[in-house]
Order: C-alpha cells, then sequence, then structure tokens
C-alpha cells in the first residue's frame, strides 16, 4: 500500500508527509475511526500532531481516494480505508458494535431506488441502525402494529 498512497499523492500534486502517512496507519489500525479516535492513535508516536492536522489529512486522503467516510452515529463521520471492499455499516443501537457488511447485500435495494425513482446511490456512505444478534435477545426492537 506505501507505493500506491505516495503515488496517489503525487498524482494529485500532495507532498509525502510524515502526518499523512501517520493518519493513513492509524485509519487502517483501527479500520473505523472518528477524527478523535485517529488522533489519539496518531498521538502514539507523533505527540505534536493536533485534531486540526487530522481533519486536513483525512481531507487530502478522501480526495485522493484512500479513505471513505461515512456518517456511523450523531457524531463525526466514521473513517476508513478505501483499499476494503465497499461496505455498508451495521450500528447497534444498544452496545454500539460497527459491523461491515458487503454492499451487495444492499442490492436489491439499490437496484430498486434506481428503476423507481432514478436515483444512484453511494452505498460506500450507508449505515443502517438496529440491534446486532447478542443485543437483540436483550433488548429487542418492537415492531409497529402497522407496516411501513
Amino acid at each position: 500500500m506505501a507505493e500506491e498512497w505516495e503515488s496517489r499523492l503525487r498524482e494529485r500534486g500532495f507532498r509525502i508527509t510524515p502526518q499523512r502517512q501517520l493518519v493513513l496507519e492509524a485509519v487502517e489500525e483501527l479500520r473505523h475511526g472518528t477524527p478523535e479516535e485517529i488522533l489519539v492513535e496518531v498521538q502514539r508516536t507523533a505527540s505534536g500532531v493536533n485534531l486540526s492536522t487530522i481533519y486536513r489529512t483525512l481531507e487530502v486522503l478522501e480526495d485522493v481516494g484512500l479513505v471513505n467516510h461515512a456518517h456511523i452515529g450523531h457524531g463525526p463521520p466514521t473513517y476508513h480505508a478505501v483499499d476494503e471492499h465497499v461496505h455498508i455499516h451495521l450500528v447497534c443501537d444498544r452496545c454500539k458494535n460497527v459491523q461491515s457488511v458487503p454492499a451487495s447485500a444492499a442490492t436489491t435495494f439499490v437496484e430498486a431506488l434506481r428503476q423507481e425513482h432514478g436515483f444512484q446511490t453511494d452505498i460506500s456512505h450507508v449505515s443502517v441502525h438496529g440491534r446486532c444478534a447478542d443485543c437483540v435477545h436483550l433488548d429487542p426492537i418492537v415492531e409497529p402494529d402497522d407496516p411501513l
């Protein structure tokens, strides 16, 4: 991945910096991380890096296609490396666990949106909230009597 990220940055006119490398490594290590979580990971080796540097670096890395973000909760976006397969985030509202499932799980839904509404979905930003398999037994979601 080292050569790929360096060439992507250079092709777009960006310099290779230690901060960019540290942020990309932190994203890859965390798999899913908010800017604040990425900052904590980066500061393990570079204590002088601040949150504004993390945000600026994530913006550059996303611009060149090395990271992507999703809005998993009500807080800041969560970043993950693009080298992973496109996926959907399943977010447990009880235990806060985030599970990644292949984007193909939503193929029927995405195709229905395209056919019925002419809408092309960017599935990489999708998160679905509910209860994970472990929590549904402890705290099930009560389904409404009136279906959609």
